[in-house]
């Protein structure tokens, strides 16, 4: 009989097995990211990934358009794209974008942050709560805003130019009240495959304004992290990224198209 209900057992563990590591597998969120930043940095602005397709994989995150149309912000499951000069408006399903990131926003962070006077002061005062500098972090920040200046460039042309010297034509907006901060953190390991460090887009409360934050103030409040321990990375199926020369450092050109051609708080 002892034999006969070990044989069940052992049956029944093998037949739930599966289950039981699909459930381990999925616990936890990943970072999904389409393309690479040296790819956008080197000129690559088309991709072939769906606004439909990238809400799969997250509903939370930031990126950009085909042919570096504007900024994109991800949040509550809605993708809305910025436009130069700040409006906001929900692109197509079947709109594209050459780069992408975003997660199925969770927090099991709240981090209390002191007034903060500038773009460097929040990244300052983030960093100095975050348990590990070695994951990756999904930021929320929900306030009302004394400003955000916001940046967003006009939708480009091919032949395309570097996006260094594309950000010459960066249109600059100043936002204030309510908005959300759309932040991510990435680990300084992920040079040249994301941004090491910060990068934060901007949604007005009432989501008709917005784009990549160059600067901000605000008193007190709360910042919402989700801690990523998984990193999901699909590359372009096109010949414009598979002739790319990815192997140079492009970390200058980063930070100026991550500040603006200018450092401005």
């Amino acid at each position: 009989m002892r034999t006969k209900w070990s044989a069940f057992f052992l049956a029944l563990v093998l037949l739930l097995a599966p289950t039981a590591w699909a459930v381990r597998a999925s616990a936890g969120d990943a970072l999904y990211q389409y393309a690479t930043i040296d790819a956008l940095l080197a000129g690559v602005y088309d991709g072939n990934l769906t606004m439909d397709r990238l809400l799969t994989h997250g509903d939370f995150g930031l990126g950009t358009l085909n042919g570096l149309d504007g900024e994109l912000v991800v949040l509550d499951g809605v993708a809305y794209h910025a436009a130069a000069g700040g409006q906001t408006d929900i692109p197509a399903g079947a709109a594209m974008t050459p780069f992408a990131c975003v997660t199925h926003f969770t927090p099991g962070i709240v981090l209390a942050l002191p007034a903060i006077h500038g773009l460097d002061a929040l990244n300052a005062a983030v960093t100095a709560r975050l348990p590990s500098k070695n994951r990756f972090y999904a930021i929320r920040i929900d306030a009302a805003f004394d400003r955000v200046r916001t940046r967003a460039i006009p939708r480009q042309t091919p032949p395309y130019a570097p996006l260094a010297e594309v950000t010459k034509q960066q249109v600059i907006t100043d936002f204030s009240g309510p908005g959300t901060l759309v932040g991510l953190y990435s680990p300084d390991f992920v040079k040249g495959i994301n941004v090491p460090g910060f990068h934060w887009h901007f949604l007005t409360g009432d989501r008709t304004g917005g784009g990549h934050v160059l600067g901000c103030s605000f008193a007190s409040t709360d910042a919402h992290l989700d801690e990523i321990r998984s990193f999901a990375l699909d590359l372009p199926d096109s010949s414009d990224f598979d002739r790319l020369d990815l192997g140079g450092d492009r970390s200058r050109e980063l930070k100026i198209v991550e500040q603006g051609t200018s450092k401005t708080e």
